[in-house]
């Protein structure tokens, strides 16, 4: 189980380059990537989603991307000869106009002038540069991992925890369940006993009440639901991947808590089911969470 929340900085160096990767990640409900990384990288930015996909399924990533290139590398330059030729005949004219200067034009005079001579940019990275950017992000990814399976086993043992408390309230309610409908029948009679006293009344129809009343109340269904749901998150629970399944779980659970509290038509059970929603609802809380 892991957690959708986590950081992780991976440090790279090779040959000179010092690569840096840190990724910091949030819930959501699908997966997504916003990645900051220099120009230089740009056409890297796939790969980097990719490898984000390989690892995980859901959650929103921050990527960062940082680096100094040290090494000593040649430098290609280019040389504008038209530009070269304009600035020589340039100077043999104010040569000419002007004979008594001094002529101090000299190739190095001529390099060091304008757009003559320039240094090729490199439009992008090269193969060790690429290489070091994956060993840096490999590094953040299994640093991050690791600690979004530390906060998903935290969660993993606060939501068993609220499912226990969550099974002792189903006991609760299965407790006094069968109670309800006799208690109902008691007061029935005593009200019918009071208000029809000394006159004869129809028992038939008493118990034909207390029946319907009985019917109408009754939440064994939902109670072995619940049983059901209980013992399938504890199952989910030893998986990976579990975010999703224990959502539409915590669903279920809901429904099922809804129904009772709408059918028990007595306080005890009513509170119990408040009580049920209550924790239901702090799992749910910790299910958001989970990848």
């Amino acid at each position: 189980m892991r957690s959708m929340t986590g950081y992780g900085r991976g440090e790279y160096e090779l040959n000179g380059i010092e690569m840096t990767v840190e990724i910091k990640t949030v819930n959501n409900r699908y997966l997504d990537a916003v990645i900051k990384c220099p120009k230089i990288f740009n056409a890297y930015e796939e790969v980097v989603r990719n490898k984000i996909r390989e690892k995980f399924t859901r959650g929103h990533a921050d990527v960062y991307v940082s680096f100094s290139d040290g090494r000593e590398k040649q430098k290609n330059l280019t040389v504008d000869l038209n530009a070269a030729k304009a600035y020589v005949d340039a100077a043999k004219q104010i040569k000419q106009a002007f004979p008594e200067l001094e002529n101090d034009f000299t190739v190095l005079s001529v390099m060091k002038l304008n757009d003559v001579v320039k240094q090729e940019d490199v439009s992008g990275a090269d193969e060790e540069l690429v290489q070091a950017l994956n060993g840096a992000l490999d590094i953040a990814l299994d640093k991050l991992n690791a600690m979004r399976e530390v906060e998903g086993e935290k969660l993993e043992k606060d939501m068993l925890s609220r499912m226990d408390t969550i099974e002792k309230l189903v006991g609760e309610i299965e407790k006094r369940a069968p109670l309800v409908a006799a208690e109902y029948a008691a007061r029935l009679k005593e009200k019918v006993q009071k208000h029809l006293e000394n006159v004869n009344y129809d028992e038939a129809r008493l118990l034909t009440e207390v029946a319907v009343f009985t019917d109408k109340s009754n939440v064994d269904e939902e109670l072995t639901r619940l049983h059901s749901h209980i013992a399938q998150f504890r199952s989910i629970c030893q998986s990976k991947l579990v975010g999703r399944k224990l959502d539409f779980l915590v669903q279920e659970f809901n429904r099922e808590t809804n129904t009772i509290c709408s059918k028990s038509n007595d306080l005890v059970i009513t509170k119990c089911g408040l009580d049920l929603k209550n924790e239901i609802e702090k799992v749910r809380e910790q299910v958001q969470n989970l990848e």
